[in-house]
């Protein structure tokens, strides 16, 4: 019996190709830059003021001083954060597992109520590429210069300008990069490094990648990170309803589109509000058409309604055929009030109400946890011994943890047996914002209870404010 052969399909690594009418074209289209026209307007300068508001914040902080240190430092090496006058250790995860929860709830609640208002004005990526484009502007002019400069050929001019402002770029990304390791090494003694030369290969490591990142990101990817690579823009249609306020395009007022004189009646034109003069696709950092429709890729950042107001103004007609509406007030014609009372509706009340609520509590906790922690740890080399008086000891260590702004000054005692007590000292100094690790003996009487094993409290409290104190309970081993 002869085998049938089987047919091979040879794979090539070709992009993707389709037969149409005889002839092949290619799936794949190469990415064509987005040039955006500058705007101005209510929302641009909204969008920087949130610039503005987000820098000063990002690469002032880590300069700000808080009781004799900076204010906001999160010391990786000794394994704590300082949040102004709060000292958080490794045992305080929980608060930063609270704050995950409470950004991830305000973005729900803010997606809900008007969209991608995040994304629009206060994302990193929006924020720097913004400035970015401020910059290349400055340097190498508006929308249509840079389309010019970048179509002509190689020469003086061309290489002198796109220098300039990479270079602009580079300087810019790179003290990002500086401010970013500022966060987690003290900034001041960071800067003397980098003149003296003696940065360590992680500081070097890290500051070179975000300034690496930083100037790919916002210099060259720009609108692909949000299109491709920001995961929030593909889940954001699960928090959109039809009462979810976005950038949305009046289809019944602007349709029919068309050009016509601006003193010409566009009703006896037949013609819609909107004149197709493409300025709204002109101005999106994303490069789509806001007439056709709600699409991912749209950041909501209103660019397109400041330029659409413009020229409503220009001809004449009402603003607001692009604005801020919902889907509802779009279809059924509802005036203001009316899409505002929808607005805050039950899905929106009760991502507020947990949002309030986790939020105070959070900073309820902070304000009232105790500064004071205490780990206590029996000494398993020796559990019980004999001393020179014929009393019983057992060694423990105690490891003092001061979240606080300032000195603790300890006293330690134990109880929980007849004529427990420790030997030694029992008062201990605790430095602002410091641990401190001591071995204690606790001694008592070999007859003060029966052979075994005893539970005793240790009671740690503050010479200087009693009503800071911690008790911890352990085992105090009598030997038969």
């Amino acid at each position: 019996m002869t085998e049938t052969p089987r047919k091979t399909i040879p794979i090539a690594a070709e992009p993707a190709t389709e037969a149409v009418g005889g002839g092949l074209f290619s799936l794949y289209a190469s990415h064509e830059k987005i040039y955006p026209r500058s705007v101005k307007g209510r929302f641009a300068n909204l969008r920087w003021a949130a610039v503005w508001f987000t820098q000063i914040l990002f690469y002032g902080l880590p300069w700000l001083n808080w009781n004799e240190r900076q204010a906001v430092l999160f010391d990786l090496g000794a394994r704590k954060f300082h949040l102004f006058g709060v000292v958080l250790w490794p045992q305080d995860f929980i608060y930063l597992a609270g704050l995950l929860v409470i950004a991830a709830l305000s973005l729900f609640f803010f997606t809900a109520v008007a969209g991608r208002l995040w994304c629009g004005y206060a994302c990193p990526q929006t924020v720097y590429t913004e400035i970015f484009m401020w910059v290349e502007r400055r340097i190498e002019g508006d929308r249509v210069a840079q389309m010019k400069l970048d179509a002509s050929p190689w020469g003086a001019r061309k290489l002198g300008l796109k220098s300039a402002k990479h270079s602009a770029w580079i300087l810019m990304s790179l003290f990002t990069g500086f401010t970013f390791i500022g966060y987690f090494a003290p900034i001041r003694e960071l800067f003397s490094q980098i003149l003296a030369l003696q940065l360590g290969p992680w500081q070097v490591f890290w500051g070179l990648f975000y300034s690496f990142a930083t100037w790919g990101n916002a210099g060259f990817m720009r609108e692909q990170v949000c299109k491709y690579m920001c995961p929030y823009a593909r889940f954001q249609g699960a928090m959109f309803d039809k009462d979810t306020m976005i950038v949305t395009y009046d289809g019944q007022r602007g349709e029919p589109r068309g050009s016509r004189p601006r003193k010409a009646d566009p009703a006896s034109l037949g013609l819609g509000s909107c004149i197709d003069c493409t300025l709204c696709v002109q101005v999106c950092p994303t490069g789509i058409d806001i007439r056709d429709g709600q699409q991912y890729e749209c950041i909501g950042c209103a660019a397109c309604i400041d330029v659409c107001d413009d020229v409503m103004d220009r001809m004449g007609y009402a603003r607001g055929l692009v604005r801020y509406a919902t889907q509802r007030a779009i279809d059924r014609g509802l005036d203001g009030k009316s899409m505002l009372r929808r607005v805050f509706r039950p899905r929106v009340i009760v991502y507020a109400v947990i949002l309030l609520g986790l939020t105070t509590a959070l900073i309820g906790s902070l304000a009232t946890r105790n500064p004071l922690r205490v780990d206590l740890i029996r000494d398993r080399n020796t559990l019980a011994r004999v001393v020179e008086d014929g009393n019983i000891e057992n060694t423990y260590r105690i490891h003092f943890m001061n979240a606080a702004e300032r000195p603790l000054q300890l006293e330690v005692r134990a109880e929980g047996l007849p004529g427990l007590s420790l030997s030694g000292s029992s008062s201990f100094d605790v430095d602002a914002a410091s641990n401190r690790a001591v071995a204690i003996s606790l001694r008592t009487a070999a007859d003060a209870a029966a052979p075994g094993s005893h539970k005793v409290r240790i009671i740690i409290t503050d010479r200087t404010d009693p009503a800071l104190s911690r008790t911890e309970t352990t085992t105090f081993l009598l030997p038969r």
